[in-house]
């Protein structure tokens, strides 16, 4: 392992990595030479706690709920009382209620947008403020990453997923706005959107069939690979992008673009000449021809033909 992508002697938090992909991410992480904060709700925290200290290791375990505001704070004082220090976040926790718009109710929106969107930015606040506070008293930009879970969900709009989708598009938004506002701290956020073969994903991917289909492309240990990439020295010029990860791939997107500008004639709009300019526009167009990213559920049609649907991450 290079200086560069080491992480001796930094100090991690993980969400929900009592089991899947964090439970990877974690080790991952620890396996770089990262200590690491294990979260999640039960009592798989301690066991992959346990996992990491077997193999030579630093860890602990924080049993708590991201979606409780005061999480982040817990977590990042058990950072500092624990190992002194805090370089590296990654916000991995969720929950699914997979649900048509019409049959969703209250309690399936804000149970998903509390565990997702909220307990990204709860533990994303706490950090945030610590490293300004750490690079004020330094006079300098300090290290510090965050790692957050989206989905291609946010990017697509799953059916049957409108919550999760719209929690997980927050979380991109929530990322850009802390790249650029926390950059001057040394802070680095970037989203990625993985495909992974979890408990949370069992209904998409189904098991892994090794005897008939080799290597398990959608191995959360894929991802977690890049998630140790990214919390490395030599992802220090990344900031506020989003990748797709999976398998033996890493798609970086490229922000939205303006397909067509429409000017009016006059001073302004009038609704007889935006049916002029647009009617015609949209006539035929293709119904796929959206602003959901199809292209992006496409990358590699043959892995599972359900991914296309935007599965959890």
């Amino acid at each position: 392992m290079s200086e560069s992508t080491s992480l001796a002697g930094r100090t991690a938090i993980v969400t929900g990595a009592g089991a899947g992909l964090g439970r990877s991410e974690a080790l991952a992480l620890a396996a770089n030479g990262a200590r690491v904060v294990v979260n999640d709700i039960g009592p798989t925290a301690e066991e992959v706690v346990a996992e990491i200290r077997s193999a030579g290791g630093e860890a602990v375990a924080v049993v708590g709920d991201v979606g409780d505001w005061s999480i982040g704070d817990r977590l990042v004082g058990a950072a500092l009382d624990s190992f002194g220090s805090l370089d590296i976040v990654v916000n991995n926790a969720g929950v699914v209620r997979d649900k048509m718009l019409f049959n969703l109710t209250e309690s399936d929106w804000d149970e998903v947008v509390r565990i997702h969107l909220k307990g990204h930015a709860a533990m994303s606040r706490a950090a945030g403020a610590y490293w300004r506070r750490a690079s004020k008293a330094a006079g300098a930009p300090v290290y510090a990453r965050i790692i957050n879970t989206s989905s291609e969900a946010g990017l697509l709009g799953a059916v049957a997923q409108p919550n999760y989708s719209a929690a997980k598009a927050g979380i991109t938004a929530l990322t850009l706005s802390t790249a650029r506002s926390l950059s001057r701290y040394g802070v680095r956020a970037n989203v990625i959107c993985p495909r992974a073969r979890t408990g949370m994903t069992a209904q998409i991917f189904g098991a892994h069939q090794p005897e008939s289909a080799g290597p398990d492309i959608l191995s959360p240990e894929r991802v977690a690979t890049f998630v140790a990439y990214l919390a490395a020295p030599a992802a220090q010029e990344i900031n506020g992008q989003v990748f797709v990860v999976y398998g033996d791939m890493v798609a970086l997107l490229s922000a939205p673009t303006v397909e067509r500008k429409f000017t009016a004639g006059g001073e302004a709009f009038t609704v007889d000449e935006l049916a002029g300019q647009l009617t015609g526009y949209f006539s035929g167009r293709d119904p796929r021809r959206t602003f959901a990213a199809h292209a992006v559920a496409e990358l590699d049609t043959a892995v599972v033909a359900s991914a296309a649907t935007g599965q959890p991450g």
